[in-house]
């Protein structure tokens, strides 16, 4: 390619990546400097630990944008033209010129919604394809049909840049799809980010795509508000947040938590496996009702006296009785505060009551005269009494003190009596790891039970007054060393403590918390996200919604999910049942209809296994077909079978999936050494061993399907797995099924 538009394309990629080299060659020194230079007081620390924080962002964010930086260019009809890129860059002069427009910003919108039809006042859309620096192809698009000007660089076919992306070998990471947004994806991208916007699409529709593209754009128009409360994103799986990992740091954008269920309670990961009934019982939303059932019988009273003994001679022995229990426990029910909040309401109680019952005791008159004792005696013992750990003893066995883990674990061990016949057999458990369907029921339990806090406070309040007490000793020296040279004129010259006093002195030298919004959001289980996408939503059970939207109480939510793919027991899978407990039906509902992952004749095999259950099943369009029929073939050894299938599909580049029932995965592996398997597989490996509910939103160029009725057969949404299984193919299908 020797043209002249070529060489002004690689002329200006070359510059543009010279002012990237300069601008970071900038920030590493900037870095360099703020290391080597700073003093060490703690006002330096925190400048130094300001400057490098930002400049990293930067680096960052230059590394990121380093691949394609530059992938397309617009031409107005009224002589203008941009540059779109991943990020933004600007000439180093005083307008600030850019050289690089952002693709979030609204200039950009052209590049991926102007048509023939609709020009949008360009006259020549232009995609640029490049190899690291150097450009390797062009391809112009001419939307203003009267400008007879040529490049040799027209092409007939408009989506011919999008289908060469589709072709492309995968690498088990997934990449942006910034230079191949359609215009359908650019709406719900740029969507306000304020309530509930559901975007459903078969597989294949780029819905996860659209919702990291989505939390990209979110981070760029709202910067200021989303930095500071974070935006979360959900995933089914580990793998699957492995394999989407990438996409975000290349769109310039580092600062957002991604998670799974099983990662959403601070101090828990969930490792261990439910069975299907249990996953189920455990989602169910009326498990809140079972657990504060279950949270109330632990706020107990005796059911007979119980003799308390007071280490004090004069005393005796004092008597907690079923009356003096049930109206504290009446009391402290009514303060309406979490378990462990209200526990002192209760605490309190129980101690007047027996100081009402040793004062009788002692100094009451049985004829109703007057108390012997006067209000220091009568003080002095609830004193003792509160002291007593007899008395606290007694306290914590009627009303315990609770953590989530403690008492869910309790729970687990012995549900009898809160749930159905047989369903307690499924949930019970003794110990062992905590599974992704506890996770929602521990901050359940946390919500009932609440933090009382009341000590850490009054631990904080002492180190905040110790250091004031220490900031004035330090004002006071400063005071008392001042010089008195003009004592007998009116000086001018200030003190430290002409300009600040204790408690802002003090204040300044806190040590600041320099975690990022996401990093302090993972720690703290109340936290208040600015947005949540969460991907897969229709997997989620009514008890996953309810923590979810613990997390974001403004609702501002972008849901993507295909009810059709639904597999686990406890999946809502309709949108109105997810979200009318808590917007009703204010929520808008978009729909993704092109399938740009599947080719047709794959997508063919696939809708059939949906029809054979739901005849009206209406699958997303492929635009594409690649002449390739998927196969089938018959096996007395599967996994031999299966093992003979990978050495004679597995692509030359790219990357192959084997997707095979649960409960076949080891057995396969003995015949597949190479291949990546196990609860979180390096997706990266040219070969890899799944089970469908892991293999969710991933994609790979060639797919073999192992024991397809066995998938089917597996569990209540079987056919929606084996439908999951079959579509995640990117050019080659193939089926092995066992004989007999």
């Amino acid at each position: 390619m020797s043209t002249e538009e070529y060489r002004k394309e690689q002329q200006f990629i070359y510059e543009l990546y010279a002012r990237l080299d300069h601008l970071r060659g900038q920030a590493e020194a900037a870095v360099r400097s703020a290391l080597k230079d700073m003093g060490t007081g703690f006002q330096a620390r925190l400048e130094r630990d300001v400057l490098v924080a930002e400049q990293s962002g930067l680096l960052a964010a230059f590394d990121a944008g380093e691949n394609g930086l530059c992938f397309g260019r617009l031409e107005f009809r009224d002589g203008r033209d941009h540059h779109i890129g991943r990020i933004g860059i600007r000439e180093d002069d005083e307008e600030r010129t850019p050289l690089v427009v952002d693709w979030r910003a609204d200039i950009a919108r052209p590049f991926y919604l102007a048509t023939g039809y609709e020009p949008m006042g360009l006259r020549r859309r232009r995609h640029i394809t490049t190899k690291g620096r150097d450009v390797t192809a062009l391809h112009d698009e001419i939307l203003d049909l009267t400008d007879t000007t040529r490049t040799g660089h027209e092409h007939r076919d408009a989506d011919e840049v999008l289908l060469a992306a589709l072709d492309a070998a995968r690498t088990g990471r997934m990449s942006d799809i910034v230079q191949t947004i359609q215009a359908e994806q650019d709406r719900i991208i740029r969507a306000p980010h304020q309530g509930v916007l559901v975007v459903e699409g078969g597989p294949g529709t780029g819905k996860t795509a659209v919702a990291l593209h989505r939390a990209a754009y979110l981070l760029y128009a709202y910067r200021e508000q989303l930095a500071r409360r974070a935006v979360l994103i959900v995933g089914p799986n580990p793998g699957f947040l492995g394999y989407i990992g990438e996409v975000l740091p290349a769109l310039g954008e580092t600062g957002v938590l991604l998670a799974t269920m099983g990662e959403l309670f601070p101090g828990v990961r969930a490792t261990g496996t439910d069975s299907p009934e249990a996953a189920e019982i455990k989602g169910r939303a009326g498990m809140a009702d079972v657990l504060a059932r279950a949270l109330r019988d632990r706020q107990t009273v005796p059911p007979t006296e119980a003799p308390i003994e007071i280490d004090h001679d004069d005393y005796g022995t004092l008597l907690l009785d079923r009356n003096m229990a049930e109206d504290a426990r009446w009391d402290a029910r009514g303060t309406g505060l979490p378990h462990n909040l209200a526990r002192p309401r209760f605490a309190f109680r129980i101690i007047d009551a027996l100081t009402d019952q040793l004062t009788e005791r002692l100094g009451g008159d049985p004829f109703g005269g007057p108390n012997l004792l006067d209000p220091a005696d009568i003080t002095q013992m609830r004193k003792e009494i509160a002291a007593s750990p007899h008395v606290h003893a007694a306290v914590e066995e009627l009303w315990p003190t609770l953590t989530p883990q403690a008492f869910l674990a309790d729970f687990l061990a012995e549900p009898d009596g809160y749930l159905a016949d047989g369903e307690a057999e499924f949930v019970r458990r003794a110990g062992g790891p905590w599974t992704e369907a506890d996770v929602p029921l521990l901050d359940e339990a946390a919500e009932l039970l609440g933090e009382d806090d009341t000590a850490a406070r009054a631990a904080a309040e002492r180190e905040r007054s110790a250091r004031i007490a220490y900031a004035q000793g330090v004002l006071d020296v400063s005071y008392a060393s001042r010089t008195y040279e003009f004592e007998d004129e009116e000086s001018e010259v200030l003190g430290a403590h002409d300009i600040i006093d204790a408690e802002r002195f003090a204040e300044r030298h806190e040590e600041a918390d320099h975690r990022s919004a996401a990093e302090r959001a993972a720690a703290d289980r109340t936290w208040a996200f600015g947005h949540v996408i969460v991907d897969e939503a229709q997997e989620l059970s009514a008890m996953a919604w309810r923590l979810l939207m613990r997390r974001v109480p403004t609702r501002s939510m972008t849901l993507v999910g295909d009810p059709a793919q639904t597999g686990d027991a406890a999946g809502c899978g309709s949108w109105q049942d997810i979200l009318g407990p808590y917007v009703g039906d204010r929520f808008e509902h978009v729909r993704l209809g092109v399938n740009y992952r599947t080719p047709a004749e794959i997508m063919e095999v696939a809708a059939a296994v949906r029809r054979a259950e739901d005849p009206d099943f209406v699958p997303p369009r492929s635009v594409r077909a690649t002449g390739v029929a998927p196969w089938e073939t018959t096996t007395d050894d599967l996994a031999a079978g299966v093992a003979a299938a990978v050495r004679r599909e597995q692509p030359a580049e790219g990357r192959l999936a084997v997707i095979a029932p649960a409960g076949r995965l080891e057995e396969i592996g003995r015949a597949l050494p190479g291949a990546a398997h196990g609860p979180d597989p390096d997706l990266t490996r040219p070969v890899v061993l799944l089970e469908p509910r892991q293999a969710k939103g991933l994609e790979f160029d060639t797919v073999i399907v192992a024991d397809p009725d066995a998938i089917r057969s597996g569990g209540p949404h079987g056919v929606n797995d084996l439908y999951v299984a079959l579509t995640r193919a990117t050019q080659r299908l193939g089926v092995v099924r066992p004989a007999g």
